[in-house]
């Protein structure tokens, strides 16, 4: 009997045990590991973008650079395409998501997102041939007028909601969607309002007009799988810890005041 019941608690003991570490959240699994793994689209300018030594950086790179320093880990971005990310944290690809994802109803049905650490909003950039003709996004509602969005983005999503009588077509890069303004095969391109303000001071984009007023409230958070409220909970008290001590500020005026990193963008 004893040896009956000594064994049963070693049996428990052990299921326990593995349960603790299937229920692992993805912060204990980089810390264990060693590495904190991010899925991240290196499209969205300025929180992550290649430069001309093929690395990634931007604001919210730099953001997961320091949240792996405060770790103690190893911080390695997994490159893959927006419409990707969440299929790949899903199936463990990576611990999170880094790549500007703005919170929505929809995809909080399938992840679990942190405190936002910035808030944007959809802009307009538009052909200059239609200077004075269209002054608001609401001019744009017409099935007159050609819509480019970057797939899979909430600007795509937002020229659905609000430009529904336009003609819309997606593109696989934000750079593509303002080409085709340019080339003049669109006449207006709807992404988030921080881009389109730096897609503005590239040279071939200088024609460009804008309505610079942002038409969304869109806060950008990290993404999670549904469940792990341990590393959610570690990294909304990062976030405030960087907010508080200084850290959050010096880096967003490195990306959004400062424009010496323009130079070293491919």
């Amino acid at each position: 009997m004893i040896k009956r019941y000594c064994s049963a608690l070693l049996i428990g003991a052990v299921a326990f045990i593995h349960m603790g570490l299937a229920q692992a959240g993805a912060i204990d699994d980089a810390v264990r590991r060693g590495v904190l793994k991010v899925g991240t689209t290196p499209t969205y300018v300025p929180f992550e973008m290649t430069d001309k030594q093929g690395r990634i950086v931007g604001f919210e790179i730099d953001l997961l650079k320091v949240m792996s320093q405060a770790l103690g880990v190893e911080l390695e971005l997994v490159a893959v395409p927006y419409t990707e990310l969440v299929t790949g944290l899903l199936t463990k690809k990576f611990d999170l998501i880094g790549s500007g994802m703005t919170v929505t109803q929809e995809r909080n049905l399938k992840l679990n997102f942190s405190d936002s650490f910035i808030v944007v909003g959809q802009s307009v950039l538009l052909h200059p041939s239609l200077a004075g003709k269209v002054t608001s996004v609401e001019d744009l509602d017409d099935p007159g007028y050609r819509i480019a969005a970057t797939e899979g983005t909430t600007g795509e999503s937002a020229a659905r909601r609000f430009l529904g009588a336009a003609r819309l077509s997606s593109f696989a890069t934000p750079e593509e969607g303002v080409r085709q303004v340019v080339q003049g095969k669109a006449d207006a391109f709807i992404h988030d309002a921080p881009y389109n303000l730096i897609a503005l001071s590239r040279p071939e984009n200088h024609a460009l007009l804008a309505l610079e007023q942002p038409f969304t409230f869109e806060p950008l958070a990290f993404g999670l799988k549904k469940g792990d409220f341990d590393s959610l909970n570690w990294i909304n008290h990062f976030l405030n810890q960087v907010a508080q001590d200084g850290t959050y500020d010096r880096l967003h005026d490195k990306w959004f005041k400062d424009t010496d990193w323009l130079v070293e963008i491919d």
